[in-house]
C-alpha cells in the first residue's frame, strides 16, 4: 500500500508551504557508508545492483530506517539509462563511470539511441514500485543533467578539467548541442517513467558544470537543462537542481526551472538566498568531509549553518555533496537529530 504523504515535511517545503520541521536527507545516503550496505552488496559492477531489484530496494531503504530522513533517494546512478541502451559504460570502484569508447566524432552518436525504459532498464522502474508500498516518505528519483554525462562519454571517465568535452564545446558546437539533445531526451524518459512508477519528486544531477564560466553554461548547457524541467512539469512533482563549485552560476541553474536549487558547502546560505531571492526554495548544505569529524564539532557546524540559513523555512537540510564512504553513520544520524530538533526554532 503507498503511503499517505500529505504531512510530508520534504514535499511541503518544495510547494513552498511550512513545514512541521526541517526536513534533511543527504546524496548518496545509501551506500558504502553503511556497514548493513556492505553486508548485502555482493561482488561486481553496482550496475548488477541497482539490475536486481530486490537487492536495490533493500539498499534504498537502508538509510531511511537508520537515519530518520525525510526522503528516500533511489538507489540507481547518472550512467545508469546511458549503460542500459549499451553505450558501453561502466562503474568502475573507486574511480567512476568509465567508457570504452568514448565519443570522439558525429559517427559515435549512433550508439546514443532513444532510451525506453520499460524494455532497456525494467529493473529501475520495479525497484521505483517496490519502494513505494514499503516507503512512508517521499521517493527521489533522479538522472544526470546532460553536461555532467556527457562529460563521461566525451573524456572517457572522470576528468579534473574536462579539457576534451571543453574543446568539443567550442570546436564542434553542433556535435556537442547534439549530444546533450539525446542525453536530455533520455533524462526526461528516464525522469518521466519513475515519476509515472511512483516516485514524488526528481532531482537533476550536474555535478561537474561548476566547470563552466557563466557565459559557457549560458551558451552551451542551460537549454538542455530547461529541455528537462519543462518535459516533467506536467508530472506535478517537485523538481531539483544540484550541481558543486557553481556559486557563479546559481540564478542560471535557476532559471532552467527547477523548484529547488542545491547549494555546495562553498556557498553560504544567505549569500545564495542573496544571489536567488528570499523566496528561493534551497537544498545543502553541510560539507560532506566535515561528516568525519567528530560528532561535538559536527553538531556546531550543522548549528551554525541553521543560524546562516536566518529563520527561513523554505530550506532542506542536506550535504553539499554525497555522504563520504568512511563516514561514520552515527554521525549523520547525529545530524538528523540535531536539524529535526533544532532546524526550525529559528523560524521567522
Amino acid at each position: 500500500m503507498t503511503a499517505d504523504l500529505t504531512e510530508s515535511a520534504f514535499l511541503a517545503v518544495c510547494r513552498g508551504e511550512r513545514p512541521t520541521h526541517v526536513p534533511v536527507w543527504f546524496m548518496r545516503q545509501a551506500g558504502r557508508s553503511l556497514p548493513e550496505y556492505r553486508e548485502i552488496r555482493g561482488p561486481g559492477s553496482i550496475n548488477h545492483a541497482i539490475a536486481n531489484p530486490d537487492l536495490a530496494t533493500e539498499i534504498t531503504l537502508q538509510p531511511v530506517r537508520r537515519y530518520g530522513v525525510d526522503a528516500a533517494i533511489l538507489f540507481s546512478d547518472i550512467v545508469t539509462p546511458v549503460h542500459a541502451i549499451g553505450f558501453g559504460i561502466d562503474i568502475k570502484p573507486g574511480v567512476g563511470p568509465v567508457a570504452e569508447k568514448p565519443i570522439r566524432s558525429a559517427e559515435d552518436l549512433s550508439r546514443l539511441r532513444v532510451l525506453d525504459p520499460d524494455v532497456d532498464m525494467p529493473y529501475v522502474l520495479e525497484t521505483v514500485r517496490n519502494l513505494v508500498t514499503e516507503l512512508d516518505v517521499p521517493l527521489i528519483g533522479f538522472a544526470g543533467a546532460p553536461f555532467t554525462v556527457a562529460s563521461y562519454l566525451i573524456e572517457g571517465g572522470p576528468s579534473k578539467n574536462k579539457a576534451l568535452t571543453k574543446s568539443m564545446m567550442l570546436n564542434e558546437p553542433a556535435l556537442f548541442a547534439e549530444i546533450l539533445d539525446r542525453l536530455a531526451d533520455m533524462a526526461i524518459a528516464s525522469l518521466t517513467s519513475q515519476v509515472q512508477a511512483g516516485a514524488s519528486a526528481v532531482q537533476l544531477f550536474d555535478s561537474w558544470a561548476g566547470c563552466l564560466s557563466p557565459h559557457l553554461y549560458e551558451s552551451h548547457v542551460l537549454s538542455a537543462s530547461q529541455k528537462i524541467f519543462e518535459a516533467v512539469a506536467s508530472l506535478g512533482v517537485p523538481r531539483i537542481h544540484f550541481g558543486i563549485n557553481t556559486g557563479e552560476l546559481l540564478p542560471l541553474m535557476r532559471s532552467a526551472g527547477a523548484d529547488v536549487v542545491g547549494v555546495d558547502w562553498l556557498v553560504p546560505l544567505d549569500v545564495a538566498r542573496a544571489r536567488l531571492g528570499a523566496e528561493s526554495i534551497l537544498q545543502g548544505n553541510l560539507d560532506p568531509v566535515l561528516c568525519l569529524a567528530e560528532v561535538p564539532q559536527v553538531e556546531a557546524e550543522v548549528r551554525r549553518i541553521i543560524a546562516s540559513n536566518d529563520g527561513n523555512d523554505r530550506w532542506i537540510f542536506n550535504l553539499g555533496h554525497g555522504v563520504l564512504p568512511e563516514t561514520n553513520p552515527e554521525v549523520l544520524e547525529r545530524v538528523v537529530d540535531v536539524v529535526h530538533a533544532e532546524g526550525h526554532l529559528a523560524w521567522a
